[in-house]
């Protein structure tokens, strides 16, 4: 593995769903020699998704991580690639990929341009801080132009591309691309799978448009450096190629730019190019900020960890994949050196933990490493008790870097196991997947004695059921999906009491407590410094001691664990404070569990005063469709209760953004199908809850009861 920082690129590409992710990176392994064969998607021939579930459907379902080289002007660079999932169900995938990664791809199709998977993929590039470069793929379709595309990325994502290359012809007629910096052509051998490139002058049809784009191409770099300004002002032919060049790298990795690339994965057309620019544009590890955390016992103590082989360790669990010959757990390296036999700590939860293995993996094969430096990223074999987000580090130097944080479920079906033994499998195989995919919940509901499982749409909870039939061989049925509602309060409620008391035969049970409660949003839990864990903040403002100190976290407990369980038909309570006011103790009757207890009977009482409104998950709905069924469409989302929020004109065909319950899209895909005689298509995200309506909310919760 390299060692030199400067000629490693940790990257991710990502993008909307079907814009050709899996087919870019094919593309970069076949080029830089990690595959001899190109895989297809459409063949399921892909060597990225080699899940037998992504094969079958072809889409990319988990993120793969792979390491290739790429030699540029005699320097051999290190690639460590992550493909990422583009469909909303597995949007967790990107954001752990994201996290984790220096730079990223977008990939954007070059005939539809931004959609809104793309815009939600660049919001998670934003957050983690990312900085990416553009590729318009795709130029080889009927309808492709890549004006288009490249002014959606300016409009639709507020973002600042620069063009670094144009296509020469769209569609059948694309032949290659310019390099606007260079002002040369290429062209791509398809009897060589376009591994042949061969550099011509630009064609003579094509020269105006290249120096108009050439000219605003030195005028955008000019703006990014103050001493290229200067030299743009008295006189632009004397700046050179190599100070555009790291001007826009510069750029790039302040987040002020995005330097956008073309060609057509698929026809082998402008790939090397883009490894090219991945190299001039992407950040290495070192060119990144340290990396960030706090001291395991006082979170408010900042650390830092430099990029620095002999520095104490620290890396970042991102993934975690079920293997029978034990977990394989994927770290980023951040700072020190990973040796094979290691034992570090993860001071999430105090554990220590073994490093027997170490990999660095190509899809699912695996090459065996003594050891690994930073900037790696790499799987080990011999963790136990770290998961998604938690770091790993140096126990004579411990840091905890920042969590990532998890969307919650929207959708939910009831499972249950046909025998005692499946019962058994069934618990095992959803711990396995617990693990592995931090988006998914499940738990046990004793009234009805099923197991409810959660996730983020239809097809994540399709996918989860045949993981659990087909490859961990668990025989069960299941039920319909159905709605994750949740549960928030109308107004406050103050001074109300829970007093808990049980006298047996010896020591009876005392525990009693007064708590307000409010509407409460995590900027405003912020804002007060009060942690706002599944969406409740508590406050202790106890004064002179009414509740010994020791049975406060009790009373925490207690009203946590119902607010989760929900009070009025069994739905999380989320957006509330509670403060703890008041209350009082017997000296020998006060215990843990009486607090708990009086906790959950001040909770339940308090939300009864302030009334309870009930929850629903709303939906953002983008329709793409021609415009003989714009009518068709309209009408059914709104029948849908959906309110049709934007209408826009893309080419022959017209995007409608709309906001719709989820309650009312189940099988909605087929339904468009069905009214657009198949030529409509349609993305949809979770957007926030929203209040129900009173008559419906009655119907759920009397469902519930």
């Amino acid at each position: 593995m390299a060692t030199d920082l400067s000629h490693i690129r940790n990257i991710g590409v990502c993008a909307h769903i079907d814009a050709g992710k899996t087919t870019v990176t094919e593309r970069i392994l076949y080029y830089t020699g990690k595959n001899y064969k190109m895989g297809e998607v459409h063949e399921g021939t892909a060597t990225m998704d080699f899940l037998a579930e992504e094969q079958d459907r072809g889409i990319t379902i988990q993120s793969a991580a792979t390491t290739c080289p790429w030699i540029r002007d005699d320097v051999e660079y290190q690639v460590n690639l992550i493909d990422t999932p583009g469909h909303v169900d597995f949007t967790i995938e990107v954001e752990r990929s994201l996290r984790v990664l220096d730079g990223a791809v977008a990939v954007f199709d070059g005939k539809e341009g931004v959609e809104a998977q793309s815009e939600t993929v660049w919001r998670q590039a934003d957050r983690y801080e990312v900085p990416r470069l553009c590729f318009i793929n795709k130029m080889d379709k009927l309808g492709a132009d890549f004006e288009f595309s490249f002014n959606t990325i300016k409009e639709r994502l507020g973002a600042n591309p620069i063009a670094v290359q144009y296509p020469i012809g769209s569609g059948n007629e694309l032949q290659g691309i310019i390099d606007l910096l260079g002002m040369k052509a290429y062209y791509f051998d398809a009897d060589e799978k376009g591994a042949v490139v061969t550099e011509k002058d630009i064609p003579e049809s094509l020269l105006a448009k290249a120096t108009e784009w050439h000219h605003l191409l030195v005028e955008m770099a000019a703006e990014l450096d103050d001493t290229l300004m200067e030299k743009y002002l008295e006189d632009e032919s004397s700046i050179t190629v190599d100070e555009i060049r790291s001007a826009i790298r510069k750029g790039t990795i302040e987040r002020r730019c995005n330097p956008t690339f073309c060609g057509a994965a698929l026809r082998n057309v402008g790939v090397q190019r883009l490894l090219d620019g991945i190299i001039d544009y992407l950040p290495a590890p070192d060119e990144v900020d340290e990396v960030e955390g706090t001291a395991p016992r006082d979170p408010d103590t900042k650390l830092t960890r430099p990029h620095d082989d002999d520095a104490p360790l620290s890396a970042l669990v991102f993934k975690v994949v079920n293997d029978s010959h034990g977990d394989l757990t994927y770290l980023r390296i951040y700072s020190g050196t990973l040796k094979k036999g290691s034992r570090l700590l993860n001071p999430v939860n105090g554990k220590k933990e073994n490093v027997s293995r170490i990999f660095e993996m190509h899809a699912q094969n695996r090459i065996p490493l003594d050891e690994a430096t930073c900037g790696a990223i790499v799987a080990v074999i011999g963790v136990k008790d770290s998961y998604t987000g938690d770091t790993l580090c140096d126990a004579d130097d411990p840091i905890v870097l920042e969590r990532m944080s998890f969307p919650e479920p929207v959708i939910s079906m009831s499972i249950e196991p046909h025998s005692a033994d499946d019962k058994r499998r069934l618990s095992e195989a959803l711990g396995i997947i617990r693990r592995e995919d931090p988006s998914f919940r499940s738990h046990y509901d004793d009234e009805t004695g099923q197991t409810i499982i959660a996730g983020m749409g239809e097809l994540h909870l399709e996918i989860i059921k045949n993981k659990l039939t087909r490859d961990l061989k668990v025989g069960c049925d299941v039920g319909k999906p159905r709605v994750s509602y949740r549960e928030t309060i109308q107004g406050p409620a103050k001074n109300v009491r829970g007093k808990f008391v049980k006298q047996t035969g010896g020591r009876g049970q005392f525990g009693d407590c007064t708590i307000d409660i409010e509407p409460c949003t995590e900027a405003q839990a912020q804002a007060e410094e009060l942690k706002f864990t599944e969406s409740i903040a508590f406050k202790n403002g106890i004064v002179g001691g009414s509740i010994p100190r020791e049975f406060i976290p009790s009373v925490e407990v207690g009203i946590r664990q119902t607010a989760l369980g929900g009070i009025t038909a069994g739905y999380p309570l989320i957006n509330v404070k509670v403060t703890l006011v008041d209350g009082s103790s017997h000296s020998v009757d006060s215990s843990q569990v009486a607090f708990e207890q009086a906790g959950r009977l001040a909770l339940r009482e308090a939300v009864a005063r302030a009334g309870s409104v009930l929850l629903e998950p709303i939906m953002k709905v983008v329709v793409i469709s021609p415009e003989d069924y714009i009518g068709n469409v309209t009408g059914d989302l709104s029948s849908r209760r959906g309110m049709i929020v934007d209408t826009e004109d893309r080419g022959v065909v017209k995007a409608i953004t709309a906001e719709v319950p989820l309650s009312q899209m189940f099988g909605y895909t087929t339904t468009l199908r069905g009214m657009s005689q198949g030529r409509a298509s349609s993305t949809m995200e979770f957007l926030e809850y929203r209040a129900m309506p009173a008559s419906m909310a009655k119907e759920v919760i009397e469902a519930a009861g």
